[in-house]
C-alpha cells in the first residue's frame, strides 16, 4: 500500500481550514466579554458558533492531508 496522494486542492483546503480555526479561536476567547457584560445569550451563541467552526475547520484540515 502506498501513502495517499493529496489532491491539488489540498493546500487551499488546509489554508481555509486554518482560517476557520483562527476565527473560531477568536470567537471562543472573546465570548468571555459577553458573559462579563451580562449578555449571556450572546455569549452562549458565540460559544456554539465557535464550536461549530472548530468542527468545520478541523474537518477541512484533516481532509487536506499532510503536505
Amino acid at each position: 500500500m502506498s501513502a495517499p496522494v493529496p489532491s491539488p486542492k489540498a493546500p487551499r483546503e488546509r489554508l481555509v481550514g486554518l482560517l476557520v480555526l483562527g476565527i473560531a479561536l477568536v470567537l471562543l476567547v472573546s465570548s468571555v466579554t459577553w458573559f462579563a457584560g451580562d449578555r449571556v445569550g450572546v455569549g452562549i451563541g458565540q460559544l456554539v458558533l465557535g464550536a461549530a467552526l472548530v468542527g468545520v475547520g478541523g474537518f477541512l484540515v484533516r481532509r487536506s492531508g499532510r503536505a
